[in-house]
This record gives C-alpha cells, sequence and structure tokens, in this order.
C-alpha cells in the first residue's frame, strides 16, 4: 500500500470519528504528496520521494516549533506539538545516535574523507539515511566525527 493510499484510509477514519486535528493534518499532507507528483511531473510518487516530502514537512513544523517556543507563544506550541507526532507517525522509525554514529564513521572511513570534505561525507550520509534520520543530527555528528 502506498503512503497516499495509507493517507487516504487514515483520513477517511479520522472523519469517523471526528477527529479535526489529525484530518487537517493528514490533508496536508495528502496535498503535499499530490502537488509533489505534479511538479516531477508524475501520477504517483516514488518511496524516496514520499520521505522526501515528509521529511520536509516535519522540518517545517520543527522549525516552526523553535520559532514559537522563543517567541513565547505557548498558544501555537501544543497544537505544533500534535502535528509533528501526527506526520511522524507516517516516516519510518528513526535511527538512534549511535545508529547514525556508526553510518558516519563508516561513510567517512570509505571516503577517506578529511575536515574540507563535509560536504562529502554529508551528500552520502543523507543518502543512506533518508527518512530515516533528522538532517542536524548527521549535521552534527559529521562535524564531530571529521577531524
Amino acid at each position: 500500500m502506498s503512503l497516499l493510499d495509507k493517507l487516504t484510509n487514515d483520513m477517511k477514519e479520522a472523519m469517523k470519528q471526528r477527529d479535526k486535528d489529525r484530518l487537517t493534518v493528514i490533508r496536508m499532507l495528502r496535498a503535499s504528496l499530490q502537488n509533489e507528483a505534479i511538479k516531477l511531473g508524475v501520477n504517483s510518487l516514488n518511496e524516496e520521494d514520499e520521505l522526501t516530502v515528509l521529511g520536509r514537512e516535519l522540518k517545517q513544523r520543527n522549525d516552526s516549533l523553535l520559532e514559537f517556543e522563543k517567541a513565547n507563544r505557548l498558544d501555537l506550541v501544543e497544537p505544533l506539538k500534535k502535528e509533528i507526532a501526527i506526520v511522524k507517525r507516517y516516516l519510518p522509525e528513526q535511527l538512534s545516535e549511535d545508529e547514525v554514529d556508526m553510518i558516519v564513521q563508516e561513510t567517512i572511513d570509505a571516503l577517506k574523507a578529511t575536515r574540507a570534505d563535509f560536504g562529502k561525507v554529508m551528500g552520502s550520509v543523507m543518502q543512506r539515511v533518508k527518512g530515516k534520520a533528522d538532517g542536524n543530527l548527521v549535521r552534527q555528528r559529521v562535524e564531530t566525527l571529521l577531524k
């Protein structure tokens, strides 16, 4: 079952349960997936593209959450945390920091990378962990492990 099909089924379920918060987020995710398909000129997205869209949606919400917390807008923080939890349900299980470290170290060793190769390492690692790890965590671990 594709992600779009799963979202459609979950949307129907949210309608039946009258869960407006979940329904709104699912509709936004479906729209983002459909817009990406139109942008790419395809009928349906492959799994990698779906993960890219979901990752983008999650990142936008996490960035907004940080800004709202900085601005002390507590009225917006709680609803956004709920949205983030809903988006995370559709992403694959996230890698732990140790697992990310292992992948980063393997990549550094394979590329014989130095500090100057930061971009190469990041690009290679992000390809391997697409949708399974936060980019900020990966960046932090690459900075730490590159000597």
